[in-house]
C-alpha cells in the first residue's frame, strides 16, 4: 500500500514539474524572448515593422498591376510576391511609387513638347517595349542615366513625375534621408539594396531629386563615408555587375534632377549620357502653361488677353506663372468678400456665377507681387516693353 502511494506521489510530482516547466517556457517565449531579442538587437522591432510595411506596399502594387493586366483584383502570384527581400531592400521598397498614385502626365506639362518627345523615344519606349529595338542589340537600349537640369521652377520634377506615370515601370523615388544611416557601412548596403531591388523589379527607374546633394563632386577633404557611398553607387550603376552574362545591360535607368549641374561629379555625368536642359519658358511656352493652369478658371471675355499676359510675364518660370495665376484667381474672391463686409451682411453660400471672370489687371497688379504687370484691362503696351530675357545657353557637361 505504501509503495502504491509513493508511486502516486512521484507521478503527481512529475506532472507538477512538467506543468511548471511548460508555464515557464510559455512565459519566457511570450514575454522574455522579445525583451532579450530587443536587448541583443535594438533594431529588430524597426526591421520587423519595415518588413511588414514593405510587404503590404508591394502587395498593393501587385494588386494594381494584376488589375491593369487582367482586369481582375483577385489574389494570385505576381512578380512582387515571388521575390524575396532582405532588410535593406525592405527599406528601399517603401520608396517605390505606383504610377497610378502620380496624378501628373505629359499632357499636364506645357511648353516642353520637344523634351517630352525625346524622353519618350530615349527612355520610355526602350524600357517598356524593348522588342522594338531588339534588331540593334544593346545599341538602342535605354540609357543608364538621364539628367534634367535648369533653373528652379521650370518643370524638372514635374517631368520626372510624368515619366513615372507614363512609363508604368517600377519607380523608386530615392530620398537622401533613406541613404543616410548612423551605422558605419549601412549606407553602402542601402545603395546595394537600391540596385538589387531595381534588378528584381526591372524595368525600373531610380529617381534622385537634387542629385547634386547626394552625388556631388568628390573632394580631398570630404568625409570618408560620403566618398564610399558615391563609389558604391558608381560601381553598381556602371560596373562589372551592371549587365548579365550575355552582356545585355539591365533595364534600369537612373533619373536625376538638379539646378546645379556644375556641382555634380564628372564620373556621375559620364554615366548620364542623356542630358535635357529645361530653361526658362519663352513667350509661346508661357502661353501654353497659362492655358493649362487657367483651363478650369472663369475668364472675362472682354478684358482678358492671354497673349498679353504671356508677354508681360517674361522671365518667369513655370512655378512663378502658377503662383501668378493663383493670385489672379483670388482677385474676384477678394472683391466678393470685401463687398459683403462693407454691407455688414452675413456670408451666404457663394454662387459661382456671382464671381466675375479673371482680367488682365488681376495679374501682378497688387503690391508686393513684383509689380511686373501694372497695365489695365483696356490698356495694351505700345512698345516691346516686356521682352523675353536673354537666355544664356546652359553649358552641357559631357
Amino acid at each position: 500500500m505504501s509503495d502504491r502511494r509513493k508511486l502516486g506521489d512521484t507521478a503527481l510530482d512529475v506532472l507538477l514539474f512538467a506543468g511548471l516547466m511548460g508555464a515557464g517556457l510559455y512565459v519566457f517565449k511570450t514575454f522574455m524572448n522579445p525583451l532579450l531579442s530587443n536587448l541583443i538587437d535594438p533594431e529588430k522591432e524597426k526591421q520587423d515593422r519595415t518588413r511588414n510595411q514593405a510587404k503590404a506596399h508591394l502587395e498593393r502594387l501587385n494588386r494594381r498591376q494584376r488589375y491593369e493586366e487582367n482586369g481582375d483584383d483577385s489574389s494570385g502570384t505576381g512578380r512582387m510576391q515571388e521575390i524575396q527581400l532582405n532588410e535593406y531592400e525592405n527599406l528601399v521598397a517603401l520608396e517605390m511609387v505606383a504610377p497610378e498614385d502620380i496624378p501628373v502626365g505629359f499632357d499636364d506639362i506645357g511648353g516642353l513638347d520637344a523634351i517630352i518627345e525625346e524622353i519618350r523615344e530615349a527612355v520610355i519606349y526602350p524600357l517598356t517595349m524593348p522588342h522594338l529595338y531588339a534588331h540593334a542589340g544593346s545599341l538602342l537600349s535605354a540609357p543608364s542615366g538621364v539628367l534634367l537640369f535648369g533653373p528652379p521652377g521650370c518643370g524638372k520634377t514635374m517631368l520626372a513625375k510624368a515619366l513615372a506615370h507614363e512609363s508604368g515601370a517600377a519607380f523608386i523615388n530615392l530620398h537622401i534621408s533613406t541613404m543616410t544611416e548612423k551605422w558605419y557601412g549601412d549606407s553602402n548596403k542601402i545603395v546595394r539594396a537600391v540596385f538589387s531591388l531595381a534588378r528584381k523589379m526591372q524595368p525600373a527607374i531610380i529617381f534622385i531629386d537634387e542629385i547634386d546633394a547626394l552625388l556631388g563632386t568628390r573632394r580631398s577633404g570630404e568625409h570618408e563615408a560620403s566618398g564610399m557611398v558615391k563609389a558604391e553607387f558608381m560601381t553598381l550603376w556602371d560596373g562589372l555587375t551592371s549587365s548579365d552574362s550575355a552582356g545585355k545591360p539591365a533595364q534600369i535607368c537612373v533619373l536625376g534632377a538638379t539646378n546645379r549641374i556644375n556641382d555634380i561629379d564628372e564620373a556621375i555625368l559620364r554615366r548620364m549620357p542623356k542630358k535635357f536642359p529645361v530653361p526658362l519658358p519663352g513667350r509661346e511656352q508661357r502661353r501654353k502653361i497659362l492655358q493649362l493652369v487657367l483651363r478650369d478658371s472663369k475668364m472675362d471675355p472682354d478684358n482678358f488677353d492671354i497673349d498679353y499676359v504671356a508677354k508681360v510675364t517674361a522671365g518667369m518660370s513655370g512655378s512663378d506663372l502658377k503662383e501668378v495665376c493663383r493670385d489672379a484667381a483670388m482677385a474676384p474672391v477678394r472683391e466678393y468678400l470685401k463687398a459683403h463686409r462693407t454691407k455688414g451682411q452675413s456670408m451666404p453660400p457663394p454662387d459661382p456665377s456671382q464671381f466675375r471672370g479673371i482680367r488682365n489687371d488681376d495679374f501682378l497688379g497688387r503690391r508686393g507681387q513684383g509689380g511686373v504687370a501694372q497695365g489695365t484691362a483696356t490698356k495694351q503696351p505700345e512698345s516691346d516693353e516686356y521682352e523675353d530675357v536673354e537666355e544664356l545657353p546652359i553649358e552641357q557637361a559631357d
